[in-house]
């Protein structure tokens, strides 16, 4: 079978980190097709990068499970209510007796694919390492449901989260929102429409290698266009079945480099070396920054977008959900300030 490199000529100077190549490795091993030769539900039953991690930990002789893998989290499954109808969603618990910091999270995947199963690693990591209640939600997938569906049902999970926070044993007070890759991007879109809804607003966003421009031709593009799991075509074909028409690519819940960015909280940005959408990252910092928001980006050299969620077998995988736990952590600390209770 012909495969494509991992990186594109222009890129042959990048060193991929040894872990990440191991999982690059036994993804190609399950042999996943190109999503763009492929439909939305055939793109769905891929081998996907979560798989490739099981594989090589079984192939290391370890235990798969996510309970294994992440000690002292356990999660529960519920439905709760979208912006169009009932969204299954995963509730993550820590270990402790709480109230907890609470985390909106968002899972990955072009707004095409991608699930809270597949998600899974980074949810429960984050779990773990903010010592927070994390709350993973399916929002509806395009072509099914076109942009902006998956924006709106990301602002009714946030709006249900925050009112039954309570019953997740978690802090309505102290609330964040999360995301990697398009959930990189619903997190960030979600804050701006909390604030222009009047919302209780977050303590801080997380956005892990986040889609923040609705388009292809930036120097990371260029330089990690075939890049592994992540390239140019499969780009494109995500935002093709997601748009409605070329000018939702340009709208600023897409193009988050263009919303009015002020107010928000403080924001973490997590970026990976061999990613085309690495540059767009360096943008949305940028913008944040003109915008008076304290933001800060990391970059982990050497791994490709998907790492975040790769930590039990990707060494800066579990570096990076340490930082952003470390980061969650800071901005929802209980206010020891506040008058007490009487």
């Amino acid at each position: 079978m012909h495969m494509e490199p991992v990186m594109s000529p222009e890129a042959l100077l990048t060193v991929v980190d040894p872990d990440m190549q191991a999982v690059l490795d036994a993804h190609a091993a399950l042999r996943p097709m190109p999503l763009p030769s492929l439909t939305p539900a055939q793109a769905r039953t891929q081998p996907t990068p979560a798989n490739a991690v099981a594989a090589l930990l079984l192939k290391q002789g370890k235990d798969t499970t996510p309970t294994a893998l992440v000690p002292g989290v356990r999660h529960s499954d519920r439905m709760i209510p979208g912006a169009a109808g009932e969204l299954a969603a995963r509730i993550y618990t820590p270990e402790g007796t709480g109230p907890f910091p609470l985390i909106v999270y968002y899972h990955g995947g072009g707004w095409v694919i991608g699930s809270k199963e597949v998600y899974d690693g980074g949810a429960r990591g984050l779990a773990k390492h903010a010592n927070a209640v994390v709350v993973s939600v399916d929002y509806r997938l395009a072509p099914e449901h076109k942009f902006p569906a998956q924006h709106d049902d990301a602002l009714a999970a946030y709006r249900w989260a925050v009112a039954h926070a309570a019953e997740l044993n978690a802090d309505p007070a102290r609330v964040a929102l999360g995301g990697e890759s398009a959930g990189g991007n619903l997190a960030i879109a979600t804050a701006v429409a909390v604030r222009d809804a009047g919302l209780a607003m977050p303590l801080h966003v997380l956005a892990v290698y986040p889609i923040a421009i609705g388009e292809t031709s930036t120097p990371s593009y260029t330089e990690h266009a075939k890049a592994k799991p992540l390239n140019r075509p499969m780009m494109r074909w995500f935002f093709d079945h997601t748009a409605r028409t070329a000018a939702d690519l340009r709208d600023p819940r897409i193009t988050i480099t263009q919303a009015s960015l002020r107010g928000l909280p403080v924001t973490t940005i997590i970026a990976a070396e061999i990613d085309p959408l690495r540059s767009e990252g360096e943008m949305l910092e940028t913008a944040l920054r003109a915008a008076g928001v304290t933001v800060e980006r990391r970059q982990y050299d050497g791994v490709t977008h998907e790492f975040f969620g790769m930590a039990a077998v990707v060494a800066d995988g579990l570096a990076a959900q340490q930082y952003a736990g470390e980061r969650l952590k800071a901005s929802l600390a209980p206010n020891l300030t506040a008058e007490p209770k009487r």
